[in-house]
């Protein structure tokens, strides 16, 4: 059928243009993909993983029931936890604070989802063909190269917001004065837990993208749309 295919084509290509011939074999060696088939398969996988990892990290103990995402404290918070172990009212301090701190990242999960969303509406159609191609994780080291600082800037506040309605942020205040009330305390603490939570937060939800994106890639039954099996079985045919 293929030689047969390729006998006809070129009585196809009578009077026609270079470019209108590159893309024509183009249309019939993808199997009928057009690069904007191709593109929009692409951010629907993304779209796909992003909504899903984000719906299941905002999950109560979406992080910090799973050893994978949990947020860990930081060495400067576990610093001032273990010299206030001793002290009435600090006594479980590192299992509060750990605990307040992931719910903060899981109630901000949700609201996040949209901003990374919109995010991936605006890959070109010449990123998403070169992917395709890629490795397992291609479309979303891509995601996190062009769009971490905006997701950061956006998911910041919402973090924020989140560990001041769980309360985490006040009692890291109050641990972290009591901590530079000390005697002899030489090095007061300054650990602003919003950034560091917020960089967990998006580590986590990048992690949980990437792995949707490679049982996309790798898993046939993971495709759920026609466009998704079509673009990528492309990916599933050896060069």
């Amino acid at each position: 059928m293929q030689r047969l295919l390729f006998l006809f084509l070129p009585l196809c290509f009578l009077g026609c243009t270079s470019q209108q011939i590159n893309q024509t074999l183009a249309t019939v060696l993808n199997g009928g993909l057009t690069s904007t088939d191709i593109a929009n398969g692409l951010k629907e996988a993304l779209r796909i993983g992003a909504q899903e990892g984000a719906e299941e990290l905002s999950r109560t103990g979406g992080y910090y029931d799973d050893l994978t995402y949990r947020i860990l404290l930081p060495e400067e918070v576990r610093k001032v936890t273990d010299r206030l172990q001793n002290v009435p009212g600090f006594s479980n301090l590192e299992a509060v604070i750990l605990k307040k701190i992931n719910q903060g990242a899981e109630d901000a999960a949700s609201k996040a989802a949209p901003i990374f969303v919109d995010a991936i509406r605006q890959m070109s159609i010449q990123d998403a063909v070169g992917i395709l191609k890629g490795d397992d994780h291609a479309a979303t080291e891509y995601l996190r190269r062009t769009t971490s600082q905006a997701l950061t800037a956006e998911f910041a506040p919402v973090i924020n917001a989140s560990l001041d309605k769980y309360d985490a942020n006040k009692v890291w205040l109050d641990a972290a004065s009591a901590y530079n009330n000390f005697p002899l305390t030489r090095e007061k603490v300054e650990t602003d837990l919003g950034a560091y939570v917020t960089q967990r937060a998006l580590d986590g939800l990048f992690l949980k993208v990437a792995l949707k994106e490679e049982d996309i890639r790798k898993n046939v039954a993971a495709r759920t749309t026609d466009l998704l099996r079509r673009v990528f079985a492309q990916q599933d045919t050896p060069n």
